[in-house]
């Protein structure tokens, strides 16, 4: 069989290196030569040809993260890779899925394309913000849940009178994947925004009087809706609300904005790295999940087998 190589680009060698630690190999040396405008050139420092190569690179802002993940795959397509995957943690543009007003573009599927062009045979990643993503590919994604991240740890916090929540119509099917395993009851929180990252209103459908709701969401931004979704659910009786957020992308006041709200705790993964420490915010490693979905993978063993079935 194949030998696997994994390499980390540098947004995401913090992470890279636990997968790799959990998987039981080193990662692969890799070299990031920049000329004096900025422009980048990585250099695999050790033969890959006929190896399953597993790329790690969450695409967040800038765009020079994206970059350096597309050059990458070239330079492993190029060194004769047998199998070329992208293990995208955190898929950057994938709020842009699809046309909502004229003349604005589908990100997220041109991105797939750039993927593809630059030389991937498969993408790995984890809680895309719409699951029809994976569509916009021709080559398979293996899609990641963190509910086999958090569901476990829930379990150990021993649960009582506890309601799941969505804080916008659109996360609905993933907060009802809490509620039916959990057996609780479903909000839903119907939001209004005037522009992007500014929400207008909320209208919280369902009872939580009394209750320990738990909002779910795939990332947490600026943090707007998040906290306006938890002022309103105790507004309407709810005894304390904490949140269970993916990726902590966290742009803007989104620190300042937790802290001073009524959020009690707020779960994240380690799909991207904080860049500030908050007593409100605690991370989740990934990292295990992600090296045995590698080891299934260059196995062909199932990936579905990792996550809890509902």
């Amino acid at each position: 069989m194949s030998d696997v190589k994994l390499f980390s680009g540098t947004r995401s060698k913090y992470l890279a290196e636990r997968i790799a630690y959990y998987y039981g190999k080193d990662l692969g040396k890799i070299q990031l030569n920049r000329f004096s405008d900025g422009e980048m050139q990585p250099v695999i420092q050790e033969s890959v040809r006929g190896d399953f190569v597993f790329l790690i690179q969450s695409t967040i802002s800038p765009a020079d993260n994206l970059m350096e993940l597309l050059l990458m795959i070239d330079a492993a397509r190029r060194a004769s890779a047998e199998y070329i995957t992208a293990v995208i943690p955190y898929f950057g543009y994938a709020r842009q899925d699809r046309k909502d007003k004229p003349r604005v573009p589908i990100s997220a599927k041109l991105i797939a394309n750039l993927l593809e062009a630059a030389g991937a045979t498969r993408v790995m990643t984890m809680d895309l913000h719409a699951d029809q993503i994976q569509g916009f590919f021709d080559i398979p994604v293996d899609h990641l849940r963190s509910e086999a991240i958090y569901m476990p740890y829930l379990h150990e916090q021993g649960l009582s009178n506890t309601i799941f929540a969505s804080p916008d119509v659109g996360g609905v099917k993933r907060a009802r994947t809490y509620s039916k395993y959990f057996k609780t009851d479903l909000v839903i929180c119907d939001k209004y925004r005037e522009r992007a990252n500014q929400v207008a209103g909320i209208t919280v459908i369902g009872d939580v009087a009394g209750a320990d709701v738990i909002l779910v969401d795939d990332l947490v931004d600026t943090a707007g809706t998040l906290c306006r979704a938890a002022e309103a659910l105790m507004e309407k009786g709810a005894r304390s609300v904490r949140a269970l957020c993916t990726h902590p992308v966290l742009s803007g006041n989104a620190y300042e904005n937790i802290e001073k709200s009524v959020l009690s705790e707020v779960l994240v993964c380690d799909t991207l790295p904080l860049r500030q420490q908050s007593p409100k915010i605690k991370v989740l490693s990934t990292a295990m999940l992600f090296s045995r979905a590698i080891r299934n993978m260059h196995e062909h063993r199932s990936i579905s087998a990792l996550f809890i079935e509902n």
